[in-house]
């Protein structure tokens, strides 16, 4: 190698590298371990950390603890699919191709949408994506987004329109914990979209109806953003108000909360917004001799087209989590995510009425109707309170302070079919003596 490149030796590879800044000595590193040291070293690391599986978790907020059959991880590690990436070549992809295909279907069954695209990173980038979807379709340069929309969605759409020459506006909530109608008729007039959550992110369920009605009436498009795919089993379809575009996060599909990644995102639309919809379609074809196959219909990314008329230049198909949402949506099928939807509603609702009979002083912040989290307020100190509840076992609470100053006292609580009845129990009991103790 150092032939290959004219260069004598290491230390004159080196040379242009001035003396003072190079290191002297070894690392400051441990020595190196046997692999079963090692191993054992990283399982006491891991140990350290607080994770989903050791502890009663009532964390929510984007990132939801549900059952996912065993048999989803054992078919993942199936080498066709946990080494597959993008199908180019059709004729040795079939596989690959008709397991996207497959979860197209299923997200347009789901979301009552015409299309949907082959995946996405994530929720955020998902939104963000149907966001300039919605300003190349409408030639306008300004997007409504009620703040009721997670925190972190609309850090990430900032973040990218910051140099595109898109107006952001933010839209506040009414006091049951909706997006403030009146406010956000005023500022849709001339705007791209209107961007709000279904259901939001304190968990109470905004009604599309008058959000659509307010954008179209601007010529804005009404896109929806759902973080919590599992309430769709129980809500109507954003299909069904006449909504433009769904921009969703899969997560809660099999996907394990895994520190934040890798997820599922996913862009659902009406049939006009075909053409600027980022990333890959996969369609149904037959060959010459009238055999059924599976293509790339739609490519509008990048690699495919010139760089400037591409619809996004960072989109990807997140294959294997997409196949994890698909095996989790055909497991439990039409029947059995109704069912379990309504386990999530009714236990969030039954933690919700033990809390605030166990502690008086805590109350629900938000009227509105939710699915299977809500918001607590009245705590002294939710840092603190979320402390406490660590030490008792449990997770629970995620502080809306740095998103929401107006909401120092509040702390969004999710409950879902994996939380029991004597974890339930417990988190009320926990909270009711660590209320007291604030107030002694």
């Amino acid at each position: 190698m150092l032939d290959a490149i004219g260069v004598k030796s290491i230390d004159d590879l080196f040379a242009p590298v001035p003396a003072d800044v190079r290191l002297r000595g070894d690392l400051k590193i441990a020595p190196a371990m046997s692999e079963p040291d090692l191993l054992k070293h990283l399982q006491d690391l891991a140990c350290e950390n607080a994770d989903c599986g050791r502890a009663a978790t009532f964390l929510g907020g984007g990132a939801y603890k549900h059952f996912a059959p065993s048999f989803i991880d054992q078919m993942l590690l199936r080498s066709e699919f946990y080494t597959a990436y993008t199908p180019y070549q059709p004729e040795i992809a079939q596989g690959t191709l008709q397991a996207i295909f497959e979860f197209q279907t299923m997200v347009c069954q789901l979301t009552g949408m015409d299309i949907a695209n082959a995946s996405m990173y994530d929720g955020s980038t998902a939104m963000t994506e149907a966001a300039l979807m919605a300003t190349r379709l409408t030639h306008r340069d300004r997007v409504v987004v009620a703040r009721t929309v997670h925190p972190q969605y609309r850090q990430v759409l900032a973040t990218y329109t910051q140099n595109l020459g898109v107006t952001i506006a933010e839209v506040g909530y009414a006091p049951d914990g909706t997006v403030d109608l009146q406010a956000l008729a005023r500022a849709a007039d001339g705007a791209a979209a209107v961007v709000f959550q279904y259901p939001n992110y304190f968990g109470v369920i905004e009604d599309p109806r008058p959000i659509v009605e307010a954008a179209h009436k601007a010529g804005a498009l009404a896109i929806a953003t759902v973080t919590e795919p599992v309430a769709l089993g129980l809500l109507q379809p954003p299909g069904a108000f006449g909504i433009d575009i769904v921009a969703a996060e899969l997560q809660s599909f099999g996907i394990p909360p895994s520190f934040g990644g890798p997820y599922c995102g996913v862009i659902a639309a009406s049939e006009k917004c075909l053409r600027q919809m980022p990333g890959r379609l996969v369609g149904m074809a037959k060959d010459t001799e009238g055999r059924t196959g599976f293509v790339l219909t739609l490519s509008t990314r990048e690699q495919h087209i010139r760089r400037e008329k591409a619809t996004s230049n960072i989109c990807t198909n997140s294959g294997l989590m997409a196949l994890c949402a698909s095996m989790f949506m055909a497991a439990y099928g039409r029947r059995g995510l109704p069912a379990l939807a309504r386990l999530n509603f009714d236990k969030a609702h039954h933690a919700l009425g033990t809390i605030a009979a166990a502690a008086p002083g805590v109350r629900s912040h938000f009227g509105g109707p939710f699915f299977n989290e809500f918001v607590l307020g009245g705590f002294a100190d939710v840092g603190e309170m979320q402390k406490g509840l660590f030490q008792d076992g449990f997770m629970a609470g995620v502080p809306l302070g740095p998103d929401y100053p107006e909401l120092g006292d509040a702390m969004l609580v999710c409950v879902t079919e994996m939380n029991s009845a004597g974890q339930i129990d417990g988190l009320a009991s926990a909270i009711a003596k660590r209320a007291a103790t604030v107030r002694t």
